[in-house]
C-alpha cells in the first residue's frame, strides 16, 4: 500500500456485502482517533488493551445503526477495571465524519499487571444504548459479561438481544513504522447474517450462561452460508487487519471473492467530545447553592472534568444551580431569570 492510499484508509470504516450469503459486513481502520483517545490519559496496559477493542467494536457496530445522534457501549463490572464507556456520535451531515470517544474508570492498587485484562472487569454486563436525540426515547440492551473478550460479548449481545448472527475479527496494539514514532493502530471486520434471524430460535442457548449463539439461530442453507464465511474469516491474519500494507478492498476480496463482496462508501472517523461549559452549568441546574457551596474549592471556584477528553472547566459558584445570582458572564441575574442555564 503506498503512503497515499495508507492515509486514504485510516481512520475508516467501509460497509460491504456478500452477496452470494446474505451477510453485511464492515471493515474498520483506527490509527489517529485510537491514538487520541488513549493519550487523553495515562492508562495503564490492561485498561489500554479493553479500551482499544471497545473503542474499535464502537467504530463497527455504530455504523450499522441507521443513528441520528448516538449510540453507545457501557461495559461495568465488579473488577479492578469498573467502567468502560464508549460514544459514537453520527455525521452531522452527508459527507461529515462520524467521531468517537471512550473513557476508563478502575482502581489501580488493584490491578494485576499479569492478569488477563478482560478477567479484571468481573462478573457485570455489556450494553449498548442507542439515542436518536430529542423527543426520542432512548434504546438500551444489556447481556452479562461472557465468553472471556469483549468481542464475544459483543457477539452475545447481537445473538440475544437481536437474534443477528454476527462475528467480530479484532485486532489492535501499538506500532511503529518505517520513518514514524510509536502509535496506536487497530483494525476489524465485521460480519452480521442478513435478514434477521428466524422467530424460531431456542428461548435457551447453547452459549456461556444460556446466551444464544448463532447455532440456535440459523439452519439449512443460512447456518452452510454463515459457517463458510466464518470458516473464511478465521484466514485472516492481523498485519492485515491493522495495515497498513492491505486495503480494506485488497483484503475483502482476499478473504470473500467467492462470496461476492460488494462495497460502499467508507465512512471517515475522528476523534469528538461533546463536552462544555455549557453543558456542565447545566448538569449542575439541578442543585441549590447550599449544595454548590459544598462543591467549592478553597480557592472559591467549582471545577469540573470531562472524563472522555480530559477538558477542565473553572466556574464561579454564584453561576451555578437553581439559586445562581450571576449569569454566566457575571452580570448580577434579575429578579425572575431563568435562561441561564438553558
Amino acid at each position: 500500500m503506498s503512503k497515499l492510499s495508507q492515509i486514504a484508509w485510516d481512520d475508516t470504516v467501509l460497509p460491504f456485502q456478500l452477496d452470494r450469503s446474505d451477510i453485511r459486513g464492515r471493515v474498520a481502520r483506527l490509527d489517529g482517533v485510537l491514538d487520541t483517545v488513549l493519550s487523553q490519559h495515562d492508562y495503564p496496559r490492561a485498561v489500554e488493551m479493553l479500551v482499544a477493542e471497545a473503542a474499535l467494536l464502537t467504530a463497527l457496530i455504530g455504523q450499522t445503526v441507521k443513528l441520528r445522534w448516538k449510540l453507545s457501549l457501557q461495559i461495568r463490572g465488579n473488577g479492578p477495571i469498573r467502567i468502560i464507556a464508549t460514544d459514537y456520535y453520527a455525521p452531522e451531515k452527508e459527507g461529515a465524519p462520524a467521531r468517537i470517544r471512550a473513557w476508563a474508570s478502575f482502581d489501580e492498587e488493584k490491578l494485576d499487571p499479569k492478569a488477563d485484562p478482560f478477567e479484571q472487569i468481573g462478573q457485570g454486563y455489556f450494553a449498548i444504548l442507542i439515542d436518536q436525540g430529542k423527543g426520542t426515547t432512548p434504546y438500551q440492551g444489556i447481556t452479562p459479561l461472557s465468553e472471556g473478550s469483549l468481542r464475544a460479548c459483543a457477539e452475545a449481545y447481537f445473538a440475544q438481544s437481536e437474534q443477528l448472527p454476527t462475528r467480530f475479527s479484532l485486532s489492535f496494539g501499538r506500532s511503529i513504522l518505517p520513518g514514524q514514532g510509536e502509535s496506536w493502530r487497530a483494525g476489524g471486520v465485521m460480519l452480521q447474517h442478513m435478514p434477521p434471524a428466524s422467530p424460531f430460535a431456542a428461548q435457551e442457548g447453547s452459549g456461556d450462561q444460556g446466551l444464544l449463539t448463532a447455532d440456535d439461530i440459523l439452519d439449512g442453507e443460512e447456518g452452510e452460508n454463515w459457517a463458510r464465511a466464518n470458516i473464511l474469516l478465521d484466514t485472516v491474519e492481523d498485519m492485515e487487519l491493522i495495515g497498513p500494507t492491505v486495503q480494506p478492498t485488497e483484503l475483502l476480496v482476499r478473504l470473500f471473492h467467492e462470496e461476492r463482496p460488494r462495497v460502499f462508501d467508507p465512512q471517515r472517523m475522528e476523534f469528538g467530545c461533546t463536552c462544555s461549559a455549557d453543558r456542565v452549568r447545566q448538569s449542575l441546574s439541578i442543585y441549590s447553592a447550599r449544595d454548590i457551596a459544598h462543591m467549592t474549592t478553597d480557592e472559591g471556584t467549582v471545577t469540573a472534568d470531562c472524563q472522555f477528553c480530559g477538558a477542565h472547566y473553572i466556574f464561579d459558584p454564584l453561576t451555578l444551580g437553581f439559586e445562581a445570582q450571576k449569569n454566566p458572564d457575571g452580570s448580577l441575574r434579575e429578579a425572575g431569570d431563568e435562561g441561564t442555564n438553558e
